[in-house]
């Protein structure tokens, strides 16, 4: 397998300052309070001829380093004082600029105090998320934070977190940060900073150098330890309730992985910093060091970003461990640690050959936090924490909203990364071809993490996996790997060209679609490009657009359809050579007629749903990414979930739209409950017993009950609902349907509530079960309908019995 080599030093994040000025006066800020005095001097906003000059010089260098994704921040100053249209125009130049070469994760960096709607309006059209300073309660945030009059800020920023909060504008909130004063209470911050809900926070050590070292009041040598400290136990006390950037950087650093800050870890830096008269600068904490430090001498206007690169101050911050001090290196948490923050080395004399001038407390915070993870007990059994606890029991009535389905999937994603990790350590060393894919995987999950775990989280990654891990298809290892890396490149626009070996002729992109080759070639090249990718096989070239659609001009290329529908795009999955992991067989490649009366009934059974049926709907829509069209040899109606491949149920398409959205919500219990399993157990495995199942013929073990009677409060509640929207003989139907499954699934829940086998767990879900379906009890249902569903269970039970030889 071929892989592009690997690219020399790049830039991709970038700071743009569009505007020098700001309407706070923070006494601890960086850029108006340290040694450097270069604001004075520069233009208040970012000129139109800089920003336009500033994409190009952006674009140019993705360019030629085939670069996946930049990442730029809207900076200052306070951005928000260069206007909406400003604002605007930057955006704008950037996108043009970018587009068609690579993804752009655009940010702005806020003091809060001006948000309001006309921004986050703009914000959202486009697409810019939006991160907060606030350091914590309005004791701990005024002690800085003030206007030059001296009026605090704080009430300002907390509507500006309220606008974000907002649905409408929760998307593009990025977080919280907060810079560290050891002065303040550090519970009191965390606990001020968690209830506003925020999606991430960071904590910031002061910008300080052994010139100007941080204040450290009180006895402790380490106070600035000793304060994260204290949050850390709170956090991590609570179940990590949410994402804290330096403490998840040092767990993921401990760990072998990457840290998500520069100020952590031993990854190059990769960011540089336009300022509003289009200088290109280092990092800008570098102004705390002394006048001058960030300066480069060069500009958009006469410089590239490869020559900002061969900069002896940025190429010092790309050299890993060796630019450390020889302290820095013979110190145990250098991985973890990195040496700090660059700016924080200096000290005149020496430059930044000098340890952290915060060494003593990044060695006592994380070796606390090391200390801590090694001594942890396993948490027991059926512990849980808060949040957990009220997923676990909002999934057990039956539903689950958009962030608790999001959750199991996120969870499900986690499974597949770690069942990867395994099918890479099982590669056979040497294998230069696993290894190649493997390195493209690393390096797609470093520049396009969000791309990447969108390949991985296809349903059929898992199914694959395991079947490496047991031992089942250990050649297929490469091809697996490869198929993923070249997903992934496709997907992020990465120059990559991968080599990947196809399957019996048939080139595989997981959730992308499949490229049908001669049956020779047992390898294909294939490569992104701004207007499609290109495939190389057995001496003939495909070239194949973006915009060909779902059946375009390249006969060979099958790609995935999907249904766009209000609030939900599902995949029509009929070109994956792994899909075949339900019970009945595949149908195959659908005709553009079958596609098309598919898509149909979708759209008719999902108005159903969002309709009849709205408390599924949501978790529907986040969870189920695929249906697989089944082949059903009798031409009955057959449906089926796999417990590996979460995110997808199969189907044969049903006589009618009604039983589509029956079949859909039915069949996403099973996924749902799968991924449930996954994390928690409920009863005891050894139980070897089977037990009678209403829809069943045939006795099952405990665990298909428990799937079985789950999956049939959706069917219930499908009958109950539909008693009272149908007309005629439909809804005579519906009602003795209803008055069946409330009846049969009821009984069900009773058997396992007194199989003897569930663990405490497994008894509390089983309780909010039983709640669902008995709180439908009380519901009117005629005669007629009670006395034709008591038949057909008799009829079901005794027959059941006769087949199974069973008194």
């Amino acid at each position: 397998m071929r892989v592009m080599d690997r690219p020399q030093p790049s830039l991709s994040q970038f700071v743009l300052k569009v505007h020098s000025r700001c309407d706070l006066a923070c006494d601890h800020c960086y850029v108006y309070e340290h040694a450097d005095s270069s604001w004075r001097g520069r233009p208040r906003a970012m000129s139109e001829r800089v920003m336009e000059k500033t994409a190009e010089r952006i674009a140019e260098h993705a360019r030629a380093h085939r670069l996946s994704a930049v990442h730029v921040v809207l900076h200052g100053g306070e951005p928000l004082l260069a206007g909406p249209e400003r604002l605007r125009k930057a955006a704008e130049e950037l996108y043009g600029a970018l587009d068609g070469w690579c993804a752009l994760d655009l940010r702005i960096h806020t003091n809060g105090v001006l948000l309001d709607e006309r921004f986050c309006e703009l914000f959202a059209e486009l697409g810019i998320k939006v991160g907060v300073s606030l350091d914590g309660d309005k004791a701990s945030n005024d002690r800085h934070r003030r206007y030059a009059d001296g009026r605090s800020s704080h009430p300002q920023v907390m509507r500006a977190v309220d606008l974000l909060n907002r649905p409408r504008y929760r998307p593009l909130f990025a977080g919280l940060l907060c810079t560290i004063d050891v002065e303040n209470d550090p519970l009191a911050v965390y606990d001020a900073l968690i209830a506003l809900d925020a999606p991430r926070i960071d904590f910031l050590l002061p910008h300080a150098t052994w010139d100007a070292p941080p204040p450290r009041p009180g006895v402790s040598a380490t106070p600035y330890a000793d304060w994260l400290d204290a949050v850390y136990q709170r956090w991590d006390g609570a179940g990590r309730p949410v994402p804290v950037r330096t403490f998840d950087s040092v767990l993921r650093t401990l760990r072998g992985e990457s840290s998500l800050t520069e100020s952590l870890g031993l990854a190059p830096a990769d960011l540089v910093v336009i300022e509003t008269d289009g200088t290109f600068e280092q990092a800008d904490s570098l102004k705390t060091a002394y006048d001058g430090a960030p300066v480069t001498g060069m500009d958009v206007m006469a410089n590239s970003l490869d020559e900002v690169l061969e900069h002896p101050g940025m190429l010092a911050r790309q050299q890993g461990v060796e630019q450390l001090s020889d302290q820095c290196r013979a110190c145990p948490v250098v991985t973890s640690c990195g040496g700090g923050l660059y700016a924080h080395r200096y000290r005149t004399g020496h430059g930044f050959d000098n340890p952290s001038v915060f060494c003593a407390d990044l060695l006592e915070l994380i070796t606390n936090i090391r200390t801590r993870e090694a001594s942890a007990p396993a948490r027991p059994a059926g512990s849980l924490s808060p949040e957990e606890s009220a997923e676990l029991d909002e999934l057990a009535t039956g539903f689950g909203s958009a962030e608790t389905v999001g959750r199991l999937a996120d969870a499900q994603l986690e499974v597949n990364w770690d069942l990867l990790a395994a099918v890479h350590e099982r590669a056979p060393r040497g294998d230069k071809a696993a290894a190649a894919a493997w390195e493209l995987l690393t390096e797609l999950d470093r520049d396009a993490p969000d791309v990447l775990d969108a390949v991985v989280a296809h349903p059929y990654t898992r199914p694959w996996a395991l079947r490496i891990v047991e031992g089942r298809a250990p050649a297929t290892i490469t091809t697996g790997l490869a198929e993923l890396a070249a997903a992934g490149a496709l997907r992020a626009g990465h120059g990559a060209t991968v080599d990947v070996p196809t399957r019996d002729g048939v080139l595989r992109l997981p959730g992308m679609g499949a490229v049908i080759l001669a049956h020779e070639a047992t390898h294909a090249e294939v490569t992104a490009g701004a207007e499609g990718f290109t495939v190389r096989a057995a001496g003939r070239t495909l070239r194949i657009g973006w915009d060909e659609g779902a059946d375009g001009l390249t006969p060979q290329w099958h790609p995935v359809r999907r249904a766009e529908l209000p609030g939900w795009t599902v995949a029509l999955e009929d070109t994956d050579p792994l899909r075949d992991s339900h019970q009945w067989p595949v149908a195959k490649r659908l005709s553009v007629g079958e596609a098309k009366m598919w898509a149909a009934d979708l759209t008719e059974a999902w108005s159903l749903i969002t309709r009849e049926l709205p408390a599924y709907a949501p978790g529907v829509a986040v969870g189920l990414r695929a249906i697989t069209p089944l082949h059903s040899p009798d031409g009955s109606d057959v449906s089926a979930a796999s417990r590996e491949a979460f995110g997808a149920v199969g189907a044969a398409r049903p006589a009618s739209s009604d039983l589509l959205a029956l079949l859909i919500i039915h069949e996403f219990q099973h996924v749902k409950l799968g991924a449930v399993l996954d994390n928690h157990d409920l009863y005891d495995p050894a139980d070897s017993r089977t037990y009678y199942a209403p829809w069943r013929n045939d006795p099952r073990p405990l665990a298909g009950l428990i799937q079985g009677t789950y999956a049939h409060i959706a069917v219930t509640d499908f009958w109950r609902v539909r008693r009272l929207t149908a007309v005629g003989q439909a809804a005579r139907t519906a009602e003795a349907q209803f008055a069946r499954w409330r009846l049969q699934t009821s009984e069900a829940v009773g058997v396992l509530a007194g199989s003897g086998v569930l663990t405490p767990l497994g008894e509390r879900f089983v309780a909010g079960m039983a709640s669902t379906v008995h709180g439908w009890s009380s519901e009117p249902v005629s005669a007629e309908a009670l006395s034709e569903a008591g038949r057909a269970a008799e009829r079901h039970r005794a027959g059941w019995h006769a087949r199974n030889s069973i008194n």
